[in-house]
């Protein structure tokens, strides 16, 4: 056989992966192939395949005699919207997309080639795990994968789709890097699968329960999107590719914006109600101020108090996190500023300027919260934002209070524009909070207590819960119709884009962990 048709032998059988018999399970299981994902994904024809005829080295437990060209992974580089983008796609097909030597050496020379190119890395993971055959050498590639992605954290995106099973050690690797995306139904992720944990703690769970697409989005956090299925996924990944730069030293990308730098926007002029404890929705403000049909939010089923996404103002990629008035009535908890503190500190490492719509009265109280940690997880929201170089800029549109007031982005943390809304109320507590402290013997003494708490509480919301004192400090820089908001913002983040600034020289902080 001519050394031309072995090669096209080989490729063919690597392109079969399996076998056409698991191909077609594949598909009926409604998942697409590891190659379809990968042709799905890339701009049509710019894919380059590394490794294609790589094959396992094991020879105990019967391998030798199951030998696949790609050994279960299809690796390679292609474009996205014209830019470099580096990716794997594990092939369930064969060996259950299990890991062995030669298929993280695969993943491990992309990963090595985009960090040195400076360019993005998605994993498309569908696997069983370990290659129980190949023993420790299987756990060394897992390892091997871990060491890159915490090298590449920081400098180049890297995003993972769970696209089937991931579980044990696996799911480090999706865990360090930025974004993680599920598809419902045919995806889980866990340590520990339901059968180990009938037999230790005798707990009844199923696979879906345990680490589903909706457990790990709306209950443990792990997850940042959940999808419908695989063309779903792919997609989402382009699109969110296209806020972010390839790499730490490249601005993001700008896109054309058919929405006017300067509309007005009226309807922000009577979302906040007249009462303070009444909810409205801070979502409605955000879609007003950015790009129409811009924001792409991230985590949208966890920590519901706290909104973060990413959004364009003036075709400009920004980060967005605004406090939910509609749910926990936007306080600040545990989950929340966790999920804020990660999202700022991607936005920091990637050059996207950071956008915060404040309305918070402070952190969520109660024993769970204090004993859960509130204090060391609330300082992560705090570090992150102090620490973060980017352009930076804070809109109130309500309350401000306490150290929320601090961490929501405020002044003193280096924030480039602060403004607030004429409904801004700028305070230590809320007015009623700090009647109560301020004349307790008062009110105690009232012949109508109820009266008497009333006219105070007006008094302290007139003179002190509003935004002009802070803005006669310079803690706020202009006070602002809120229909102008999208017009300053689009001046203020024009004007910021040469900012240069850096922290004192360090290895790194220590954030709260």
């Amino acid at each position: 056989m001519k050394s031309e048709d072995i090669l096209a032998a080989l490729e063919r059988q690597a392109e079969l992966g399996g076998g056409q018999r698991r191909l077609d399970r594949q598909r009926a299981a409604g998942k697409l192939t590891a190659r379809e994902r990968i042709d799905a994904f890339f701009d049509p024809g710019t894919f380059e395949e590394v490794d294609k005829l790589v094959t396992h080295r094991c020879r105990d437990f019967g391998m030798d005699e199951h030998v696949v060209p790609g050994d279960g992974v299809v690796a390679g580089h292609g474009l996205v919207d014209d830019r470099p983008v580096f990716a794997f796609a594990q092939d369930f097909t064969v060996f259950g997309g299990s890991l062995s030597e030669t298929n993280a050496a695969k993943i491990v020379k992309i990963m090595d080639l985009a960090l040195e190119l400076g360019a993005p890395i998605v994993g498309l993971n569908d696997s069983g795990g370990a290659r129980i055959q190949e023993g420790v050498l299987s756990l060394a590639g897992y390892a091997d994968i871990f060491l890159r992605n915490t090298l590449a954290s920081g400098v180049v995106p890297q995003i993972s789709a769970i696209m089937g099973p991931c579980a044990g050690g696996a799911v480090y690797s999706p865990a360090i890097t930025d974004f993680t995306i599920m598809v419902k139904d045919t995806s889980y992720m866990f340590i520990t699968g339901p059968e180990v944990i009938r037999a230790v703690t005798h707990e009844e769970v199923t696979k879906e329960q345990l680490g589903g697409a909706m457990t790990h989005n709306a209950t443990s956090g792990v997850a940042h999107f959940a999808v419908d299925g695989d063309r779903e996924c792919l997609a989402l990944i382009r699109t969110l590719l296209s806020y972010m730069p390839s790499n730490n030293l490249d601005d993001p990308p700008h896109a054309p914006s058919g929405d006017p730098a300067d509309r007005e926007a009226p309807a922000l002029d009577s979302i906040v109600p007249d009462s303070p404890t009444e909810p409205y929705d801070m979502q409605q403000v955000v879609d007003e101020v950015v790009d129409a049909g811009s924001f792409l939010e991230v985590q949208r089923h966890h920590a519901r108090n706290l909104i973060v996404g990413f959004a364009r103002i003036d075709g400009r990629p920004i980060g967005v996190v605004a406090n939910q008035p509609a749910v926990l009535a936007g306080t600040l908890d545990i989950d929340a500023s966790v999920k804020g503190a990660r999202f700022v500190r991607f936005c920091d490492a990637f050059n996207l300027p950071l956008v915060a719509f404040e309305d918070v009265p402070g952190f969520l109280p109660g024993t769970v919260q204090e004993l859960g940690g509130i204090i060391r997880h609330g300082a992560k929201l705090l570090f992150a934002f102090a620490e973060a170089t980017v352009p930076k800029a804070t809109v109130i549109t309500r309350k401000a209070y306490g150290g929320a007031y601090c961490v929501m982005s405020s002044k003193h943390l280096r924030t480039d524009y602060n403004a607030a809304w004429p409904t801004a109320e700028i305070a230590v507590m809320g007015p009623e909070g700090a009647v109560s402290i301020l004349y307790k013997r008062e009110l105690d003494a009232a012949a109508d207590a109820a009266a008497a708490r009333a006219e105070k509480t007006s008094e302290f919301r007139r003179k002190f819960a509003t935004p002009y004192i802070a803005a006669s400090r310079g803690f706020v820089d202009e006070i602002i119709r809120p229909r102008d908001t999208r017009r300053k913002l689009a001046t203020v983040l024009r004007r910021l884009e040469t900012k240069r600034n850096r922290n004192p020289p360090k290895k790194h902080g220590n954030i709260p962990l």
